[in-house]
């Protein structure tokens, strides 16, 4: 029999929206107030986001990123950076002690990522879950999508789609890129390389380890299209039904007040 989880759209919200908001969302799942959540956002302007460990000095190219009319937050949970544009982002959060959930962080990942496997899959994709045979982050890169985190989403041996995941109050976060292009050059504008051959390469192998959902279907999807099929992914990946939500304004009080006291906190993004 399946759960029904609240389904938030948030649409197109700004970078420090967007990180307070799955915030928000953890901790009222934590006091009981709401049950496991699906949300759906896209970002505007784009943004890069950085895992909450990353170090930035000496490794992101914040003049270039201003250049460009990018953001950069610093996210809830873990992994490298992420340029956020043309893709749908989720997050998905519920209580560590679900009866689907693991004291593995390997395993629950597997779970989740099962439901974005499935909404390749509605697109007619065949995706698979990556088991790497290399430790994460051993690479020395900072660009998430030069790797594959366990069970994160591959399509023929390359990276589809992009997961990172944060266990606060009892509560897991997971949320992710699915992108459906990548610009590339722009990507690679935002790191700092020793040279631009050493620049180049990068940007030449990236191109072997990296796909998106325009690549694969050959054409132009739209989001609306992609929303709908990962909608239908998740609830079949996960087995649960979902009732869509509107944030009250009791949480969008919250949201904006975590927004400017630690998102749009250039102490808070740049610590590292």
């Amino acid at each position: 029999m399946s759960e029904t989880w609240y389904f938030i759209d948030s649409g197109v919200q700004s970078p420090v929206f967007n990180m307070a908001m799955d915030e928000v969302l953890l901790d009222w799942h934590s006091r009981d107030l709401i049950p496991p959540v699906l949300r759906f956002y896209t970002w505007d302007p784009a943004a890069l986001s950085l895992g909450h460990f990353q170090k930035t000095t000496g490794r992101i190219n914040t003049q270039a990123a201003k250049e460009k009319g990018i953001d950069i937050v610093r996210r809830p949970t873990g992994g490298l950076a992420v340029l956020h544009d043309q893709e749908l982002t989720y997050s998905m959060i519920i209580s560590e002690k679900h009866e689907k959930m693991s004291p593995s962080i390997i395993e629950t990942y597997r779970v989740l990522s099962q439901g974005i496997l499935e909404g390749y899959r509605k697109l007619g994709i065949s995706a698979e879950l990556a088991v790497p045979n290399t430790p994460i982050g051993k690479s020395g890169t900072a660009v998430c999508f030069e790797e594959s985190s366990w069970y994160e989403l591959e399509i023929d041996g390359k990276k589809a789609a992009g997961s990172a995941q944060t266990r606060q109050k009892g509560v897991v976060l997971q949320h992710g890129s699915i992108p459906m292009e990548i610009d590339i050059d722009t990507l690679y504008d935002l790191f700092v390389f020793p040279n631009e051959k050493v620049k180049n390469k990068a940007k030449t192998a990236f191109t072997k380890k990296a796909v998106t959902i325009n690549q694969i279907l050959g054409r132009k999807t739209t989001i609306d299209e992609i929303k709908n099929a990962f909608t239908e992914g998740i609830k079949k990946g996960l087995n649960i039904d979902l009732t869509t939500y509107e944030p009250n304004n009791q949480m969008l009080k919250e949201v904006e007040e975590l927004m400017q006291s630690k998102y749009a906190n250039e102490d808070y993004t740049f610590q590292r």
